[in-house]
Parts: structure tokens; C-alpha cells; sequence
């Protein structure tokens, strides 16, 4: 099977930077009855013809328990759940049709509507976002209404492409051997990987998974929900949903907030090699931090971070450290995790201990950051977090088929993250997975286009690692919008507890009060 990269895998999302990490440690709230309502308060308003059936199904309300991982989680939140039908194909809406996973939790004073919201990825399941609001005054305003878009988590058919023990198998292959030899054996094993999702996702479900057709599925939410427009908060790569959706239904848009963006002008290449030298920054930041504390692998001289690393993560390349479970630490878990930790200074502590213990053998703490990001749960069971991943970018953006420019890709790559370089670089690289991709891509890079599109809200962090800063001032000017930037190292912040964001935020959400000017905090 496929052993794709990381430096080629794109973007990932808060919810796997922070909250799954948050999710750990939730304390267990009082259960609620399920609404089973099925009555809404008036007709769907902008309905396309031909889908009717669709914007004018009821929604019947039930219980989270059986909706996935974050089930039990929201039952006893309180929060409810329920399924949307959509068309498989819009263009076909009379064919087959997929199932959209939502979840709601109600407003608890003067509601104003629904607001809907998605953690990024591609592929991260957002029905835990229904809660992300709690103690704020959107969620006495609004109901937070959190979903799976198709292919993903609950939703209906979902991507799939490995088996567990597939995935496990991947993760331990070396994944840079960039020798002719190499090359061809990761390109052989892309065409596997290409292979086993045609067989066990089909090429209608891949043909069709893509942002284009999930801000088709936003609206129709919106529509059952009896929503005049949509407010809707987006993080990482729901930035890119929500940018499509302004593109595709600018009248019927109330608020947005982008949180993390994604450039639609930016060509691929040059998106994976600036999130590179956003990593590497972070990189540089935790060295420095680390520094500071007697036990710190990197040791005290942050200019020597770099190379102490990859004194420890190099040798994994010929044998996996030990851990208590018996895969061992992969040098590409060992990036994976290390990667995981830099989303977040919070997860700093977790880097910090586990480069301690790799230091003394043990790759346990690594493993499990490479775990978190990856989608394994403790029982050895995946997400398909991954599978859905790859699926979605690979039909939203243009392959790279040229030799040459992949090579040309990697060269940079190494030289804007020189902790991720393993020094195996020879200016050659393997074609990435999407050039085998069965489907044709439905997206391109492109300058938006929304005349009268409402005043929208973006905010960038200075130092974010995943999703540059000057993405967030670009697609501000390119929307007509306003920014907030927020000084920091993290991926995304709104929500976060930082009051200089928060507020404006929140008061833009509720009254539609946009900043004059740039709170820049």
C-alpha cells in the first residue's frame, strides 16, 4: 500500500492540534433527553430546482451515542444528532445519494439561527464542533451546529481505502528513499493505494468528494435547518469550504469567519513548501522553549536543535525504537508525532518528554502524538481520517505529473525545513499519490470573485505553523473582508480564550459588527 510522504500529506486541522488532545480529559456532564422533533418553523428559503426533496426533508433529532468517537462525548453534552440526505451527484439528483452527519447543540437564549461549523482537515470529522462554543454567548445565541462532510466519520458512504492492519503496515515503510529504486517503489505503492480506494470506496464516491460538492451539502443543511443565510465558523481547511461557499451562494451568506486560511490563489507546490517554513519556525520556537529546562534532548544551544534531532530520529530509518506496543517507533511516526506536538504550544510539554525518551530508547510518547494525528484509537482502530485526506485533496487540487517539478519541490521543501531533512535528498522525488489519482481534479488555484458578498471576518496567527499568516491577509483583501491577527504560535485561535479575538469575534457572529480596523493582539 501507499506510503505517502509527510511532507507531500498538505494541511491538518484544530480539532487535531487541540481538541483531540482536550478530549481526553473531558469530564462527563449531566445526559439529555433526545429531541425527536421533526417539526420546523417554516419553509426552506433558496431552493434550487430540481432539490426540492432534498431542502424540504424534515430532520429528526436522536441521540449522539451511536455517532461515532465523539458520540458519548456529546450525549452527554447534551447535544443531539441526525442525518441530511443529499444527492451523490448534484448533477444527477435523482441518483444516488450520500448521507450528511450533523449535530446541534441548541441555543440556550434568544437564538438568532444556526451557526455551522467546520475544524479543517480535509477529511476531520466536525461533529464534535457542536460544543466548541460552551460559556459563550453564541451558545446562547445560536444553535452550533457541527457536521461530517461526505466521506468522513459518520457520514454516509465514508472513504475508505486501507484496513487497520494496512495502515499500520504503511506507517512502518520508509517512506524516503529517494534513489531510483526508491522512487519506484513508493510510486508502485501509490498506484496500490490509488487501487484499494476504487475498490472499496468506488469511483462515484471519490468522483464526488470534494469541496465542490460540500458547500452544495452546506446549503441544503442550511436550507432543513430554515436558515434565510448561513453563518458559519471555519478553521484551517474549513476556510477553503467556507471561501467556496461564498463563491457559490454569495446571497446567501449572513457571517463568516475563517480562522487559518487557506490561500485560493496559492498553486500547490508553493502551499506545501510555505507550510515547510512554517513548521520549521515552529520547530525553532519549541527549541528555544526547550532550552530552558534541564532536560531537554535538544540540549541548551538552540542553534544545535537542528542537528541534534536528526541525530535522534535518523537512526529509525534502519531499526524503530522500542515501545510497550509492539510496532516500534518508525522514523516516519517519529516525524509524524514530532509534527503533531508543533500545532500547538500546548502540546510542547508532550515534544519535550517525548525526545527525552527517545533520547533514553523509548519511542512510547512519539507513538502515541504519531497515534493521535494518524486517527488510531487505543484499540488499534482507525478513522478514516486519512483515507478521506487524501481523497478530498486529491480532487480538489491539481496533480503534480511533471518529474522535474516534484523533484524541484522536495529540493525546497528540504531547504526551508532542514528538521525535516534526512539528507537523503538527491533533487529527485516519487510522483505524489494524486498523480495516480483515478478521478480528475474539480478544483484550481483561482483569485475569488463574490461582488456583493457581505463584510466577512478572517483571522491569521503570526506565526501559525500549518497555514501562513500572509495567507489570511491575502484572502481578507481577495473577500473584501476584514483581518484580526493574533501573535502566536499555534494553528487557529478563535475559540482559544484569547479575549482580543474572542470578542470581536464573537460580536461580529452575533451583531455583525466588523472591526475597522485590524485588532492586531
Amino acid at each position: 500500500m501507499a506510503a505517502v510522504p509527510n511532507h507531500t500529506t498538505g494541511l491538518r486541522s484544530r480539532v487535531l492540534a487541540g481538541l483531540a488532545v482536550a478530549g481526553l480529559a473531558l469530564a462527563a456532564a449531566c445526559s439529555a433527553e433526545p429531541d425527536t422533533t421533526t417539526a420546523l418553523p417554516a419553509d426552506p428559503v433558496g431552493v434550487p430546482g430540481g432539490l426540492e426533496r432534498f431542502y424540504e426533508q424534515p430532520v429528526t433529532w436522536e441521540s449522539c451515542a451511536d455517532y461515532g468517537a465523539d458520540g458519548s462525548y456529546l450525549e452527554r453534552e447534551g447535544a443531539q444528532c441526525a442525518r441530511v440526505t443529499v444527492p451523490l451527484d448534484y448533477d444527477d439528483p435523482d441518483g444516488a445519494t450520500a448521507r450528511i452527519a450533523i449535530s446541534r447543540m441548541p441555543a440556550s437564549g434568544d437564538r438568532i439561527g444556526s451557526m455551522l461549523v467546520n475544524p479543517g482537515g480535509p477529511g476531520a470529522s466536525g461533529l464534535g464542533m457542536a460544543t466548541v462554543a460552551t460559556s459563550t454567548e453564541l451558545a446562547d445565541r445560536f444553535d452550533v451546529i457541527g457536521f461530517d462532510p461526505r466521506g468522513v466519520g459518520e457520514s454516509e458512504p465514508a472513504v475508505r481505502c486501507l484496513t487497520d492492519a494496512e495502515a499500520d503496515a504503511e506507517r512502518a515503510l520508509d517512506d524516503g528513499d529517494m534513489t531510483p529504486e526508491g522512487i519506484a517503489a513508493s510510486e508502485k505503492r501509490n498506484r496500490e493505494y490509488a487501487d484499494a480506494c476504487v475498490e472499496r470506496s468506488g469511483v462515484d464516491l471519490l468522483a464526488h468528494v470534494g469541496t465542490r460538492e460540500v458547500v452544495r451539502d452546506m446549503d441544503v443543511i442550511r436550507g432543513v435547518l430554515r436558515d434565510e443565510k448561513m453563518t458559519y465558523l471555519g478553521f484551517s481547511y474549513g476556510t477553503r469550504l467556507g471561501t467556496a461557499y461564498a463563491e457559490t451562494f454569495p446571497d446567501r451568506v449572513r457571517a463568516l469567519v475563517l480562522d487559518g486560511a487557506l490561500d485560493p490563489e496559492q498553486e500547490p507546490v508553493e502551499e506545501v513548501v510555505l507550510q515547510a517554513a512554517g513548521f520549521q519556525r515552529a520547530f525553532d520556537a519549541f527549541a528555544e522553549d526547550c532550552a530552558g529546562y534541564d532536560t531537554c534532548a535538544l540540549g541548551d544551544d538552540p542553534t544545535q536543535a537542528v542537528a541534534r534531532f536528526r541525530a535522534l530520529v535518523d537512526p529509525l530509518i534502519a531499526a524503530p525504537a522500542r515501545t510497550t506496543d509492539p510496532r516500534g517507533l518508525s522514523h516516519r511516526d517519529a516525524i509524524t508525532g514530532v509534527q503533531q506536538a508543533l500545532y500547538s504550544p500546548s502540546l510542547w510539554g508532550s515534544l519535550r518528554g517525548g525526545l527525552k525518551s527517545l533520547a533514553d530508547g523509548n519511542g512510547d510518547t512519539l507513538l502515541l502524538l504519531a497515534d493521535m494525528y494518524e486517527g488510531r484509537g487505543e484499540d488499534g482502530t482507525y478513522s478514516n481520517i486519512n483515507d478521506a485526506f487524501n481523497a478530498i485533496r486529491c480532487v480538489d487540487d491539481p496533480r503534480i505529473t511533471d518529474r522535474a517539478v516534484a523533484g524541484e519541490a522536495d529540493t525546497r521543501f528540504r531547504e526551508v525545513a532542514p528538521f525535516l531533512d534526512d539528507g537523503r535528498g538527491t533533487g529527485q522525488s516519487a510522483l505524489d499519490l494524486c498523480a495516480f489519482w483515478p478521478v480528475p481534479n474539480t478544483g484550481e488555484p483561482h483569485t475569488p470573485d463574490v461582488p456583493g458578498l457581505p463584510p466577512v471576518l478572517v483571522v491569521s496567527t503570526t506565526e501559525d505553523p500549518a497555514t501562513p499568516y500572509q495567507a489570511g491577509v491575502d484572502l481578507a483583501r481577495q473577500l473584501g473582508g476584514a483581518l484580526i491577527s493574533f501573535t502566536g504560535t499555534q494553528h487557529t485561535v478563535v475559540l482559544d480564550g484569547e479575549r482580543c479575538v474572542d470578542e470581536p469575534v464573537i460580536r461580529y457572529l452575533v451583531s455583525l459588527d466588523v472591526p475597522e480596523t485590524d485588532p492586531h493582539c
